[in-house]
């Protein structure tokens, strides 16, 4: 029988062993997209985080009410719901962080972290073990977004936390720090699309180097922090999940022999 994760090891998972980007690599596009800065990585994992909560609580509370066939039309019908709340929310108290996100802050409707969580662990566990999966994994995502963008606004900018989103102008010019000598040669390239998937490689590659030196192994979660994973009919989806036991193959049914005599038969007579 498997043992029950205890309520730290289901809040801290999130952050380093099953981080939503860094190892399940779900969430690219907004990983990629947003991170040109610090704070535009900080606040698009905050925005999420939040939507990740509501959705994970809400969907741990209906789960025995909804119909299984159509679980997933419901779920993003949920998440829709807190998108637009939250959207609304940094539309009016954050507007220089809504202009900054554009398209990508509506577009964490369709996010995996958020329709694969509530799949594989919300629907399954209890609301608040379900609350405690959505701060891990949010902290995790926003943790990953911050760092990312860092690097990129150090290296392509040559500044740090610029653009800081609740405040006028003369808060942004004394929070941006200017690094000596990056600030006047910057790699304008690392702030770029290309310099986005650079840096992205190098911080999965030294998560995946933290984790096997502290004696672990990088896991395959493809189909595990899949959101169509418990739908899915590929075999190793199947094996993985233990959902059903993989059936042995049915020997194909012989095929009925010709009626051969009775065409001989008929052509004596004639």
């Amino acid at each position: 029988m498997e043992k029950k994760a205890s309520k730290l090891a289901i809040l801290t998972k999130g952050i380093i062993k099953e981080n939503p980007n860094l190892v399940l690599l779900l969430g690219t596009c907004p990983t990629l997209a947003t991170t040109s800065s610090a704070f535009n990585g900080m606040g698009m994992g905050i925005a999420a985080t939040a939507v990740l909560i509501c959705s994970n609580i809400v969907i741990s509370c209906l789960a025995k009410i909804i119909p299984d066939k159509v679980r997933i039309p419901c779920y993003i019908v949920v998440i829709a719901g807190f998108v637009t709340l939250v959207q609304f929310i940094v539309q009016a108290y954050a507007e220089p962080l809504y202009n900054s996100l554009g398209v990508f802050l509506p577009l964490i409707v369709v996010n995996c972290i958020i329709l694969g969580r509530a799949e594989m662990f919300a629907n399954k566990n209890t609301p608040i073990d379900s609350a405690l999966d959505g701060i891990g994994m949010g902290i995790g995502f926003t943790l990953a977004l911050t760092v990312m963008g860092a690097i990129r606004e150090i290296i392509g900018n040559g500044t740090i936390f610029s653009g800081f989103f609740l405040g006028g102008e003369e808060l942004v010019k004394k929070l941006t720090i200017s690094i000596p000598f990056i600030s006047e040669h910057p790699v304008l390239i690392i702030a770029l699309a290309p310099g986005g998937f650079f840096v992205y490689a190098l911080v999965i590659a030294l998560v995946n180097w933290i984790i096997t030196r502290k004696g672990g192994t990088p896991r395959d979660f493809s189909c595990q922090g899949c959101a169509l994973a418990a739908m899915c009919t590929q075999e190793k989806c199947i094996a993985e999940l233990g959902e059903i036991e993989l059936a042995p193959a049915k020997p194909a049914a012989p095929k009925a022999a010709a009626p051969a005599a009775n065409t001989v038969t008929k052509g004596a007579e004639a």
